[in-house]
Protein backbone atom coordinates (compact mmCIF):
# COMPACT_ATOMS: atom_id res chain seq x y z
CA UNK A 1 0.00 0.00 0.00
CA UNK A 2 0.91 3.88 -0.71
CA UNK A 3 0.96 4.86 2.48
CA UNK A 4 1.61 8.30 2.02
CA UNK A 5 -1.44 9.00 -0.34
CA UNK A 6 -3.51 7.89 2.92
CA UNK A 7 -5.11 10.97 4.43
CA UNK A 8 -7.60 12.02 7.13
CA UNK A 9 -7.61 14.51 9.72
CA UNK A 10 -10.42 14.75 12.43
CA UNK A 11 -12.02 17.57 11.63
CA UNK A 12 -14.10 19.09 8.84
CA UNK A 13 -15.08 17.25 5.46
CA UNK A 14 -13.21 13.83 6.82
CA UNK A 15 -14.65 14.07 10.68
CA UNK A 16 -18.07 16.11 11.01
CA UNK A 17 -20.74 16.16 12.77
CA UNK A 18 -24.32 15.27 10.85
CA UNK A 19 -26.58 15.61 13.41
CA UNK A 20 -26.92 15.84 17.05
CA UNK A 21 -26.42 12.00 17.12
CA UNK A 22 -24.30 11.24 14.46
CA UNK A 23 -21.35 11.43 13.23
CA UNK A 24 -19.80 11.30 9.62
CA UNK A 25 -16.32 9.75 9.50
CA UNK A 26 -14.34 9.57 5.91
CA UNK A 27 -10.70 8.82 5.03
CA UNK A 28 -8.73 8.90 1.67
CA UNK A 29 -6.30 6.09 -0.21
CA UNK A 30 -4.66 5.42 -3.37
CA UNK A 31 -7.11 4.47 -6.07
CA UNK A 32 -7.32 0.88 -6.41
CA UNK A 33 -5.01 0.32 -3.78
CA UNK A 34 -7.05 -0.73 -0.48
CA UNK A 35 -9.48 -3.44 -0.70
CA UNK A 36 -10.95 -2.76 2.74
CA UNK A 37 -10.79 -0.34 5.47
CA UNK A 38 -12.47 -1.12 8.72
CA UNK A 39 -13.07 1.71 10.96
CA UNK A 40 -11.87 0.99 15.35
CA UNK A 41 -14.13 3.20 17.18
CA UNK A 42 -15.23 3.51 20.51
CA UNK A 43 -15.88 5.72 23.62
CA UNK A 44 -12.41 6.70 25.30
CA UNK A 45 -13.33 6.22 28.77
CA UNK A 46 -14.73 2.90 28.33
CA UNK A 47 -12.25 0.26 29.65
CA UNK A 48 -12.91 -3.41 30.40
CA UNK A 49 -10.45 -5.51 32.14
CA UNK A 50 -7.46 -2.93 31.51
CA UNK A 51 -8.30 -2.47 27.95
CA UNK A 52 -10.10 -0.62 25.69
CA UNK A 53 -13.39 -1.40 25.05
CA UNK A 54 -14.51 -0.59 20.89
CA UNK A 55 -15.90 -1.42 17.55
CA UNK A 56 -15.67 -2.30 14.09
CA UNK A 57 -17.20 -0.85 11.61
CA UNK A 58 -16.56 -1.82 7.39
CA UNK A 59 -16.43 1.59 5.79
CA UNK A 60 -18.04 1.91 2.43
CA UNK A 61 -16.02 3.23 -0.69
CA UNK A 62 -17.99 6.49 -1.95
CA UNK A 63 -16.00 6.90 -5.19
CA UNK A 64 -12.82 7.44 -6.58
CA UNK A 65 -11.40 10.40 -8.78
CA UNK A 66 -8.11 10.54 -10.40
CA UNK A 67 -5.95 9.80 -7.20
CA UNK A 68 -7.81 8.45 -4.64
CA UNK A 69 -10.43 6.29 -3.34
CA UNK A 70 -12.82 7.48 -0.58
CA UNK A 71 -14.07 5.64 2.41
CA UNK A 72 -17.17 6.34 4.59
CA UNK A 73 -19.23 5.44 7.28
CA UNK A 74 -21.83 7.02 9.90
CA UNK A 75 -21.39 6.55 13.96
CA UNK A 76 -23.35 7.39 15.88
CA UNK A 77 -21.50 7.44 19.62
CA UNK A 78 -23.04 6.69 22.40
CA UNK A 79 -21.88 9.12 24.84
CA UNK A 80 -21.17 11.56 21.96
CA UNK A 81 -17.48 11.59 22.27
CA UNK A 82 -15.40 9.07 20.03
CA UNK A 83 -11.63 7.53 19.85
CA UNK A 84 -11.25 6.23 16.34
CA UNK A 85 -8.60 4.43 13.83
CA UNK A 86 -8.73 2.80 10.73
CA UNK A 87 -7.34 -1.07 9.58
CA UNK A 88 -6.26 -0.73 5.78
CA UNK A 89 -6.34 -4.26 4.06
CA UNK A 90 -4.63 -5.20 0.92
CA UNK A 91 -4.32 -8.83 -0.17
CA UNK A 92 -1.98 -10.23 2.79
CA UNK A 93 -1.01 -6.57 3.80
CA UNK A 94 -2.50 -5.27 6.74
CA UNK A 95 -1.75 -1.89 8.41
CA UNK A 96 -3.17 0.47 11.16
CA UNK A 97 -3.55 3.95 10.61
CA UNK A 98 -4.22 6.54 13.63
CA UNK A 99 -3.60 9.95 14.91
CA UNK A 100 0.70 9.33 15.22
CA UNK A 101 0.61 7.26 12.32
CA UNK A 102 0.85 4.16 11.18
CA UNK A 103 1.10 0.34 13.00
CA UNK A 104 1.46 -2.70 11.90
CA UNK A 105 -0.88 -3.78 13.99
CA UNK A 106 -4.27 -2.11 15.75
CA UNK A 107 -2.50 -0.26 19.09
CA UNK A 108 -3.10 -1.17 22.37
CA UNK A 109 -2.49 2.63 23.16
CA UNK A 110 -5.79 4.93 23.09
CA UNK A 111 -3.29 8.05 22.24
CA UNK A 112 -2.42 6.54 18.65
CA UNK A 113 -6.44 7.00 17.79
CA UNK A 114 -7.72 9.84 16.22
CA UNK A 115 -9.88 12.12 18.93
CA UNK A 116 -13.41 13.53 18.19
CA UNK A 117 -13.49 15.20 21.80
CA UNK A 118 -17.34 15.72 22.17
CA UNK A 119 -19.79 16.15 19.83
CA UNK A 120 -21.22 19.81 20.98
CA UNK A 121 -24.53 20.81 19.28
CA UNK A 122 -23.54 24.05 18.92
CA UNK A 123 -20.62 23.14 16.52
CA UNK A 124 -22.64 21.31 13.98
CA UNK A 125 -22.67 22.73 10.46
CA UNK A 126 -26.15 24.65 10.63
CA UNK A 127 -27.99 24.77 7.03
CA UNK A 128 -31.22 26.18 6.71
CA UNK A 129 -33.38 23.49 6.41
CA UNK A 130 -35.42 24.71 3.19
CA UNK A 131 -32.89 25.72 1.31
CA UNK A 132 -31.85 22.29 0.02
CA UNK A 133 -35.43 22.39 -1.41
CA UNK A 134 -35.67 25.56 -3.48
CA UNK A 135 -34.99 26.21 -7.40
CA UNK A 136 -33.35 29.31 -7.99
CA UNK A 137 -33.74 31.97 -10.06
CA UNK A 138 -30.86 34.39 -10.41
CA UNK A 139 -32.00 38.05 -12.01
CA UNK A 140 -30.24 40.70 -12.95
CA UNK A 141 -32.56 43.64 -12.33
CA UNK A 142 -31.86 45.84 -15.41
CA UNK A 143 -32.86 43.02 -17.91
CA UNK A 144 -34.94 41.09 -16.82
CA UNK A 145 -38.45 43.33 -16.98
CA UNK A 146 -39.13 46.84 -17.16
CA UNK A 147 -42.73 47.49 -15.04
CA UNK A 148 -42.53 51.31 -14.36
CA UNK A 149 -41.18 53.38 -16.80
CA UNK A 150 -41.28 56.52 -14.76
CA UNK A 151 -38.25 55.01 -13.03
CA UNK A 152 -36.55 54.52 -16.35
CA UNK A 153 -32.90 56.56 -15.37
CA UNK A 154 -32.23 59.39 -17.97
CA UNK A 155 -31.02 58.00 -21.21
CA UNK A 156 -32.55 54.44 -21.22
CA UNK A 157 -33.28 52.41 -24.67
CA UNK A 158 -36.17 51.05 -25.77
CA UNK A 159 -36.34 47.12 -24.30
CA UNK A 160 -33.76 45.29 -26.32
CA UNK A 161 -33.24 47.51 -28.81
CA UNK A 162 -29.72 46.94 -29.12
CA UNK A 163 -27.15 44.83 -27.94
CA UNK A 164 -25.85 45.04 -24.35
CA UNK A 165 -22.92 47.30 -23.78
CA UNK A 166 -21.48 47.66 -19.68
CA UNK A 167 -22.97 51.80 -20.26
CA UNK A 168 -26.18 51.18 -21.57
CA UNK A 169 -29.45 51.03 -19.91
CA UNK A 170 -33.07 49.43 -20.84
CA UNK A 171 -35.21 50.40 -17.82
CA UNK A 172 -35.18 46.82 -15.98
CA UNK A 173 -36.80 46.99 -12.60
CA UNK A 174 -38.39 45.43 -9.38
CA UNK A 175 -42.03 46.54 -10.51
CA UNK A 176 -40.80 44.32 -13.70
CA UNK A 177 -40.37 41.27 -11.47
CA UNK A 178 -43.37 41.76 -9.41
CA UNK A 179 -45.43 41.48 -12.83
CA UNK A 180 -43.29 38.24 -13.52
CA UNK A 181 -43.82 36.59 -10.48
CA UNK A 182 -46.89 34.35 -12.47
CA UNK A 183 -44.77 33.37 -15.10
CA UNK A 184 -41.44 32.39 -12.09
CA UNK A 185 -44.00 30.35 -10.61
CA UNK A 186 -45.31 28.16 -13.42
CA UNK A 187 -41.44 28.06 -14.33
CA UNK A 188 -41.20 26.34 -10.62
CA UNK A 189 -38.84 28.77 -9.13
CA UNK A 190 -39.31 28.90 -5.40
CA UNK A 191 -36.26 31.51 -4.69
CA UNK A 192 -35.07 34.35 -6.31
CA UNK A 193 -31.26 35.77 -6.29
CA UNK A 194 -31.14 39.38 -7.15
CA UNK A 195 -27.55 41.07 -8.57
CA UNK A 196 -27.29 44.14 -6.32
CA UNK A 197 -30.26 46.41 -5.79
CA UNK A 198 -28.87 49.37 -3.95
CA UNK A 199 -27.84 52.81 -5.43
CA UNK A 200 -24.89 52.54 -7.95
CA UNK A 201 -23.55 54.45 -10.48
CA UNK A 202 -23.50 51.32 -13.35
CA UNK A 203 -26.12 49.14 -14.76
CA UNK A 204 -24.75 46.06 -12.94
CA UNK A 205 -24.78 47.90 -9.56
CA UNK A 206 -21.44 46.32 -7.68
CA UNK A 207 -20.03 50.00 -7.69
CA UNK A 208 -22.10 50.60 -4.37
CA UNK A 209 -23.00 54.48 -3.70
CA UNK A 210 -25.41 54.11 -0.79
CA UNK A 211 -25.91 50.71 1.09
CA UNK A 212 -29.07 51.62 2.73
CA UNK A 213 -31.26 52.78 -0.28
CA UNK A 214 -32.77 51.14 -3.39
CA UNK A 215 -31.49 52.60 -6.67
CA UNK A 216 -34.48 54.89 -7.95
CA UNK A 217 -34.17 53.22 -11.51
CA UNK A 218 -35.58 49.92 -9.73
CA UNK A 219 -38.13 51.50 -7.57
CA UNK A 220 -38.50 52.59 -3.38
CA UNK A 221 -38.16 50.59 -0.46
CA UNK A 222 -41.98 49.91 -0.50
CA UNK A 223 -41.42 48.49 -4.00
CA UNK A 224 -39.08 45.83 -2.50
CA UNK A 225 -41.30 45.32 0.27
CA UNK A 226 -43.92 44.73 -2.07
CA UNK A 227 -41.99 42.66 -4.03
CA UNK A 228 -40.76 40.00 -0.88
CA UNK A 229 -44.49 39.86 0.11
CA UNK A 230 -45.87 38.63 -3.00
CA UNK A 231 -42.98 36.41 -3.39
CA UNK A 232 -43.98 34.92 0.12
CA UNK A 233 -47.04 34.88 -0.48
CA UNK A 234 -46.04 32.40 -3.54
CA UNK A 235 -43.66 30.10 -2.10
CA UNK A 236 -40.26 32.17 -3.79
CA UNK A 237 -37.85 33.31 -1.15
CA UNK A 238 -35.67 36.50 -1.76
CA UNK A 239 -31.68 36.41 -1.62
CA UNK A 240 -30.60 39.78 -2.05
CA UNK A 241 -26.24 40.46 -2.87
CA UNK A 242 -23.82 42.51 -0.74
CA UNK A 243 -20.66 44.03 -1.91
CA UNK A 244 -18.73 44.57 1.34
CA UNK A 245 -15.52 44.11 -0.74
CA UNK A 246 -15.82 47.05 -1.81
CA UNK A 247 -17.44 50.23 -2.34
CA UNK A 248 -18.28 52.13 -5.70
CA UNK A 249 -15.93 55.31 -6.46
CA UNK A 250 -18.87 57.56 -6.17
CA UNK A 251 -19.37 56.09 -2.06
CA UNK A 252 -19.52 59.58 -0.11
CA UNK A 253 -16.69 58.27 2.26
CA UNK A 254 -14.31 57.59 -0.48
CA UNK A 255 -15.49 60.66 -1.81
CA UNK A 256 -14.82 62.38 0.90
CA UNK A 257 -10.76 60.83 1.35
CA UNK A 258 -10.49 61.84 -2.63
CA UNK A 259 -11.27 65.47 -1.56
CA UNK A 260 -9.22 65.79 1.48
CA UNK A 261 -6.62 62.95 2.05
CA UNK A 262 -4.63 62.77 4.85
CA UNK A 263 -7.16 64.77 6.39
CA UNK A 264 -10.14 62.93 5.76
CA UNK A 265 -11.72 61.05 8.53
CA UNK A 266 -12.86 58.23 6.37
CA UNK A 267 -9.01 57.68 5.14
CA UNK A 268 -8.81 54.10 6.95
CA UNK A 269 -11.85 52.90 5.51
CA UNK A 270 -9.64 52.12 2.83
CA UNK A 271 -6.49 50.54 2.16
CA UNK A 272 -4.36 53.65 0.67
CA UNK A 273 -0.98 53.24 0.17
CA UNK A 274 0.06 57.48 -0.26
CA UNK A 275 -1.58 60.59 -0.62
CA UNK A 276 -3.44 62.16 -2.54
CA UNK A 277 -5.25 59.27 -4.33
CA UNK A 278 -4.79 59.16 -8.07
CA UNK A 279 -6.74 56.75 -10.48
CA UNK A 280 -4.17 56.30 -13.06
CA UNK A 281 -2.07 55.08 -14.73
CA UNK A 282 -2.45 52.56 -11.44
CA UNK A 283 -4.58 53.23 -8.47
CA UNK A 284 -2.53 53.67 -5.59
CA UNK A 285 -5.09 51.99 -3.06
CA UNK A 286 -6.80 48.53 -2.78
CA UNK A 287 -9.61 48.09 -5.30
CA UNK A 288 -11.17 44.67 -6.57
CA UNK A 289 -9.01 43.51 -9.44
CA UNK A 290 -7.64 46.76 -10.65
CA UNK A 291 -11.06 48.88 -11.26
CA UNK A 292 -9.72 52.44 -9.81
CA UNK A 293 -13.39 52.64 -9.94
CA UNK A 294 -14.24 50.09 -6.68
CA UNK A 295 -12.15 50.64 -4.08
CA UNK A 296 -11.29 47.95 -1.44
CA UNK A 297 -13.04 48.53 1.96
CA UNK A 298 -10.97 48.33 5.28
CA UNK A 299 -13.11 45.57 6.97
CA UNK A 300 -10.99 45.28 9.93
CA UNK A 301 -11.70 48.78 10.84
CA UNK A 302 -13.70 49.21 13.50
CA UNK A 303 -15.86 51.79 11.92
CA UNK A 304 -16.46 50.21 8.32
CA UNK A 305 -16.92 46.50 10.22
CA UNK A 306 -20.02 48.33 12.41
CA UNK A 307 -21.54 50.28 9.16
CA UNK A 308 -21.17 46.91 7.42
CA UNK A 309 -23.14 44.42 9.71
CA UNK A 310 -25.56 46.85 10.15
CA UNK A 311 -26.48 47.24 6.37
CA UNK A 312 -26.49 43.03 6.88
CA UNK A 313 -28.45 43.28 9.56
CA UNK A 314 -31.20 46.21 8.19
CA UNK A 315 -32.76 44.25 5.09
CA UNK A 316 -32.85 41.83 6.95
CA UNK A 317 -34.81 43.33 9.80
CA UNK A 318 -36.89 45.50 7.80
CA UNK A 319 -37.25 43.83 4.42
CA UNK A 320 -37.35 40.16 5.82
CA UNK A 321 -35.30 38.89 2.97
CA UNK A 322 -33.89 35.49 2.93
CA UNK A 323 -30.57 35.13 2.47
CA UNK A 324 -27.21 36.78 1.63
CA UNK A 325 -24.86 36.52 -1.64
CA UNK A 326 -21.74 37.60 -0.30
CA UNK A 327 -19.72 39.20 -3.58
CA UNK A 328 -15.91 38.55 -3.77
CA UNK A 329 -16.26 36.80 0.10
CA UNK A 330 -12.77 35.26 -0.26
CA UNK A 331 -11.18 38.36 -0.45
CA UNK A 332 -12.77 39.41 3.00
CA UNK A 333 -11.07 38.72 6.71
CA UNK A 334 -12.59 35.43 8.04
CA UNK A 335 -12.91 37.54 11.20
CA UNK A 336 -15.81 39.88 10.05
CA UNK A 337 -17.69 37.05 7.99
CA UNK A 338 -17.77 35.48 11.87
CA UNK A 339 -18.93 38.64 13.35
CA UNK A 340 -21.38 39.12 10.21
CA UNK A 341 -23.05 35.30 10.57
CA UNK A 342 -23.65 36.08 14.66
CA UNK A 343 -25.65 39.66 13.65
CA UNK A 344 -27.32 38.40 10.73
CA UNK A 345 -28.62 35.16 12.29
CA UNK A 346 -29.70 36.84 15.62
CA UNK A 347 -32.29 37.85 13.82
CA UNK A 348 -33.40 35.32 11.28
CA UNK A 349 -31.74 31.87 11.97
CA UNK A 350 -32.69 30.60 8.88
CA UNK A 351 -31.34 33.26 6.92
CA UNK A 352 -29.24 31.59 4.12
CA UNK A 353 -25.66 32.53 3.93
CA UNK A 354 -24.14 32.05 0.11
CA UNK A 355 -20.23 33.26 -0.59
CA UNK A 356 -19.27 33.49 -3.77
CA UNK A 357 -15.88 31.57 -3.65
CA UNK A 358 -14.92 29.95 -7.58
CA UNK A 359 -12.73 27.76 -5.29
CA UNK A 360 -12.10 24.89 -2.41
CA UNK A 361 -13.56 27.17 0.08
CA UNK A 362 -13.70 24.73 3.65
CA UNK A 363 -12.18 27.29 5.11
CA UNK A 364 -15.39 29.61 4.87
CA UNK A 365 -17.51 26.19 5.61
CA UNK A 366 -16.92 25.08 9.23
CA UNK A 367 -20.19 26.50 10.41
CA UNK A 368 -18.89 29.69 11.29
CA UNK A 369 -18.94 31.46 8.37
CA UNK A 370 -20.70 30.37 5.17
CA UNK A 371 -23.85 28.25 5.18
CA UNK A 372 -22.73 27.25 0.87
CA UNK A 373 -20.74 28.55 -1.85
CA UNK A 374 -21.36 29.25 -5.80
CA UNK A 375 -20.08 25.73 -7.02
CA UNK A 376 -18.08 26.83 -9.51
CA UNK A 377 -15.83 23.81 -9.39
CA UNK A 378 -19.36 21.53 -10.26
CA UNK A 379 -20.08 24.19 -13.19
CA UNK A 380 -16.51 23.87 -14.75
CA UNK A 381 -17.28 20.09 -14.05
CA UNK A 382 -20.54 20.29 -16.48
CA UNK A 383 -19.39 22.45 -18.78
CA UNK A 384 -16.67 20.84 -19.52
CA UNK A 385 -18.16 17.11 -20.28
CA UNK A 386 -21.50 18.33 -22.12
CA UNK A 387 -21.20 21.59 -23.47
CA UNK A 388 -17.46 21.42 -24.61
CA UNK A 389 -16.72 17.98 -25.02
CA UNK A 390 -13.31 18.63 -23.51
CA UNK A 391 -13.25 15.69 -20.90
CA UNK A 392 -14.53 11.92 -20.85
CA UNK A 393 -17.23 10.40 -18.91
CA UNK A 394 -14.55 9.13 -17.00
CA UNK A 395 -13.06 12.00 -16.25
CA UNK A 396 -16.09 13.66 -15.60
CA UNK A 397 -17.08 11.06 -12.84
CA UNK A 398 -13.88 11.50 -11.12
CA UNK A 399 -14.07 15.23 -10.90
CA UNK A 400 -17.43 15.36 -9.68
CA UNK A 401 -16.35 12.65 -6.91
CA UNK A 402 -13.34 15.16 -5.81
CA UNK A 403 -16.49 17.98 -5.78
CA UNK A 404 -18.40 15.41 -3.37
CA UNK A 405 -16.13 15.20 -0.88
CA UNK A 406 -14.44 18.35 -0.84
CA UNK A 407 -17.39 19.06 1.57
CA UNK A 408 -19.21 17.58 4.30
CA UNK A 409 -23.05 16.19 3.27
CA UNK A 410 -24.21 19.10 5.34
CA UNK A 411 -22.25 21.57 3.24
CA UNK A 412 -23.15 19.73 -0.20
CA UNK A 413 -27.19 19.17 0.56
CA UNK A 414 -27.10 23.47 0.11
CA UNK A 415 -24.50 24.29 -1.94
CA UNK A 416 -25.42 26.49 -4.69
CA UNK A 417 -25.10 24.84 -8.24
CA UNK A 418 -24.93 26.52 -11.19
CA UNK A 419 -24.62 26.90 -14.90
CA UNK A 420 -23.87 30.13 -15.71
CA UNK A 421 -24.18 33.85 -14.17
CA UNK A 422 -23.60 37.57 -15.07
CA UNK A 423 -20.14 36.37 -14.54
CA UNK A 424 -20.03 34.02 -17.81
CA UNK A 425 -21.01 33.13 -21.07
CA UNK A 426 -24.70 31.77 -21.41
CA UNK A 427 -25.25 28.63 -21.45
CA UNK A 428 -26.06 27.79 -24.88
CA UNK A 429 -23.61 29.68 -26.19
CA UNK A 430 -21.22 27.28 -24.43
CA UNK A 431 -22.93 24.55 -25.91
CA UNK A 432 -22.21 25.78 -29.47
CA UNK A 433 -25.93 26.67 -29.43
CA UNK A 434 -26.22 22.88 -29.65
CA UNK A 435 -29.93 22.34 -27.64
CA UNK A 436 -29.67 19.03 -27.17
CA UNK A 437 -26.15 19.28 -25.12
CA UNK A 438 -27.96 22.80 -23.07
CA UNK A 439 -30.67 20.32 -22.27
CA UNK A 440 -28.31 17.64 -20.95
CA UNK A 441 -26.72 20.31 -18.47
CA UNK A 442 -29.89 21.10 -17.34
CA UNK A 443 -30.90 17.35 -16.86
CA UNK A 444 -28.04 17.05 -14.52
CA UNK A 445 -28.06 19.92 -12.21
CA UNK A 446 -31.72 19.45 -11.97
CA UNK A 447 -31.26 15.76 -10.81
CA UNK A 448 -28.02 16.03 -8.64
CA UNK A 449 -27.56 17.32 -4.70
CA UNK A 450 -27.42 20.91 -4.05
CA UNK A 451 -29.63 24.00 -4.35
CA UNK A 452 -29.73 24.36 -8.47
CA UNK A 453 -30.35 27.98 -10.09
CA UNK A 454 -31.32 29.23 -13.27
CA UNK A 455 -29.54 32.21 -14.57
CA UNK A 456 -32.50 34.46 -16.19
CA UNK A 457 -33.16 33.64 -20.00
CA UNK A 458 -31.29 30.53 -19.85
CA UNK A 459 -34.26 28.15 -19.73
CA UNK A 460 -35.29 30.01 -23.05
CA UNK A 461 -32.46 30.05 -24.49
CA UNK A 462 -30.72 33.31 -24.88
CA UNK A 463 -27.42 33.05 -26.40
CA UNK A 464 -24.31 35.89 -25.85
CA UNK A 465 -20.86 35.33 -24.50
CA UNK A 466 -19.27 37.07 -21.06
CA UNK A 467 -19.95 40.41 -19.71
CA UNK A 468 -21.52 42.19 -21.53
CA UNK A 469 -23.07 39.85 -23.89
CA UNK A 470 -24.61 37.48 -20.95
CA UNK A 471 -26.52 40.82 -19.57
CA UNK A 472 -29.10 40.76 -22.74
CA UNK A 473 -32.80 41.61 -21.88
CA UNK A 474 -35.27 39.56 -21.56
CA UNK A 475 -37.44 38.48 -24.60
CA UNK A 476 -40.97 38.16 -23.26
CA UNK A 477 -42.53 37.51 -26.57
CA UNK A 478 -43.17 33.52 -27.14
CA UNK A 479 -42.39 33.74 -30.35
CA UNK A 480 -38.35 34.83 -29.26
CA UNK A 481 -38.05 31.88 -27.13
CA UNK A 482 -36.80 28.42 -27.38
CA UNK A 483 -40.24 27.02 -25.74
CA UNK A 484 -38.69 23.00 -26.48
CA UNK A 485 -36.01 23.52 -23.97
CA UNK A 486 -38.64 25.89 -21.74
CA UNK A 487 -40.78 22.69 -21.25
CA UNK A 488 -37.47 20.86 -20.37
CA UNK A 489 -36.70 22.98 -17.74
CA UNK A 490 -40.16 23.02 -16.37
CA UNK A 491 -40.64 19.28 -16.36
CA UNK A 492 -37.21 18.42 -14.59
CA UNK A 493 -37.92 20.68 -11.87
CA UNK A 494 -41.56 19.46 -11.31
CA UNK A 495 -40.24 15.95 -11.15
CA UNK A 496 -37.74 17.43 -8.98
CA UNK A 497 -40.18 19.01 -6.62
CA UNK A 498 -42.64 15.66 -6.60
CA UNK A 499 -39.70 12.82 -6.07
CA UNK A 500 -37.72 13.85 -3.69
CA UNK A 501 -34.65 11.65 -4.45
CA UNK A 502 -34.04 13.86 -7.78
CA UNK A 503 -33.13 16.35 -5.37
CA UNK A 504 -31.13 15.98 -1.95
CA UNK A 505 -32.77 12.98 -0.36
CA UNK A 506 -30.51 9.53 0.00
CA UNK A 507 -27.47 8.45 -1.22
CA UNK A 508 -26.16 8.92 -4.55
CA UNK A 509 -23.64 6.82 -6.52
CA UNK A 510 -22.37 6.75 -9.97
CA UNK A 511 -22.65 3.45 -11.76
CA UNK A 512 -19.46 1.89 -13.18
CA UNK A 513 -18.84 3.10 -16.40
CA UNK A 514 -18.01 -0.41 -17.66
CA UNK A 515 -21.77 -0.61 -18.40
CA UNK A 516 -21.46 2.32 -21.12
CA UNK A 517 -18.52 3.95 -21.74
CA UNK A 518 -20.89 6.95 -23.63
CA UNK A 519 -23.35 7.19 -20.72
CA UNK A 520 -23.37 9.01 -17.28
CA UNK A 521 -25.41 7.15 -14.95
CA UNK A 522 -25.95 7.64 -11.17
CA UNK A 523 -28.53 6.22 -8.67
CA UNK A 524 -30.03 8.23 -5.81
CA UNK A 525 -31.52 5.34 -3.34
CA UNK A 526 -33.06 5.64 0.38
CA UNK A 527 -33.05 1.91 1.05
CA UNK A 528 -36.61 1.50 0.02
CA UNK A 529 -36.93 3.14 -3.74
CA UNK A 530 -34.17 3.81 -6.08
CA UNK A 531 -33.90 6.63 -8.87
CA UNK A 532 -31.95 5.81 -12.21
CA UNK A 533 -30.32 9.15 -13.85
CA UNK A 534 -29.16 8.10 -17.05
CA UNK A 535 -27.63 10.69 -19.84
CA UNK A 536 -26.06 9.41 -23.13
CA UNK A 537 -23.15 11.45 -24.07
CA UNK A 538 -22.42 10.62 -27.35
CA UNK A 539 -24.06 11.69 -30.65
CA UNK A 540 -25.04 7.87 -31.44
CA UNK A 541 -28.28 5.98 -29.79
CA UNK A 542 -27.37 3.53 -27.46
CA UNK A 543 -28.82 0.67 -24.95
CA UNK A 544 -27.83 1.27 -21.55
CA UNK A 545 -28.32 -2.06 -18.92
CA UNK A 546 -29.48 -1.97 -15.85
CA UNK A 547 -26.99 -3.81 -13.42
CA UNK A 548 -30.26 -4.58 -11.03
CA UNK A 549 -32.18 -7.71 -10.34
CA UNK A 550 -35.27 -5.90 -11.43
CA UNK A 551 -37.68 -9.04 -12.14
CA UNK A 552 -41.47 -8.34 -10.62
CA UNK A 553 -39.92 -4.94 -9.57
CA UNK A 554 -42.43 -2.19 -10.55
CA UNK A 555 -40.77 0.38 -12.49
CA UNK A 556 -41.40 3.93 -14.10
CA UNK A 557 -40.15 6.01 -16.80
CA UNK A 558 -40.63 9.71 -15.00
CA UNK A 559 -40.15 11.40 -17.89
CA UNK A 560 -43.17 9.49 -20.05
CA UNK A 561 -44.92 8.94 -17.13
CA UNK A 562 -45.27 4.89 -18.02
CA UNK A 563 -45.22 2.18 -15.48
CA UNK A 564 -44.23 -1.07 -16.05
CA UNK A 565 -43.14 -4.28 -14.47
CA UNK A 566 -39.92 -6.02 -15.14
CA UNK A 567 -40.92 -9.45 -16.90
CA UNK A 568 -37.31 -10.90 -17.48
CA UNK A 569 -33.75 -10.76 -15.80
CA UNK A 570 -32.96 -8.68 -18.12
CA UNK A 571 -33.50 -4.72 -18.86
CA UNK A 572 -31.95 -2.11 -21.15
CA UNK A 573 -32.80 1.58 -21.34
CA UNK A 574 -32.48 2.55 -25.26
CA UNK A 575 -31.49 6.44 -25.48
CA UNK A 576 -31.20 8.74 -28.14
CA UNK A 577 -28.03 10.29 -28.80
CA UNK A 578 -27.94 13.30 -26.05
CA UNK A 579 -30.85 11.44 -24.90
CA UNK A 580 -32.24 11.61 -21.22
CA UNK A 581 -33.56 8.73 -19.10
CA UNK A 582 -34.52 9.28 -15.08
CA UNK A 583 -36.36 5.60 -13.78
CA UNK A 584 -37.66 5.01 -10.63
CA UNK A 585 -37.92 1.30 -9.14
Amino acid sequence: MLLEAVYHRPKENYAYARTAKELHIRIRTKKNDVEQVTLLHGDPYKWQGGKWVHTSTSMILTGSDQLFDYWFTPIEPTFRRLRYGFVLKSGNEEIFYGDRGFHSSPSSDIGDYFCFPFLNKIDIPSTPKWVKNTVWYQIFPERFANGNKESDPEGTLDWASTEPTPNNFFGGDLDGVIEKIPYLKELGISGIYFTPIFTAYSNHKYDTINYLEIDPQFGTKQTLKNLITKCHDNGIRVMLDAVFNHSGFYFPPFQDVLKNGENSIYKDWFHTHEFPLQTEPVPNYDTFAFTPYMPKLNTENKEVKEYLLEVGKYWVKEFDIDGWRLDVANEIDHHFWREFRKEVKSIKPELYILGEIWHDSMPWLQGDQFDAVMNYPFTTNLLKLFAKRTISAKQFVENMTTVLHMYPQNVNEVNFNLLGSHDTARVLTECGENLNRAKQLFSFLLTFIGTPCIYYGDEIGLTGGQDPGCRECFPWEKEKQNLELLEHVKTLISLRKKHPLLANEGILSFLPLELNESCIAFTKSNGTDTIIIILNCAENTTRYHLPFDLKGRKLIDLLNEKEFAADSDSIDVELPGLGLSIIKI
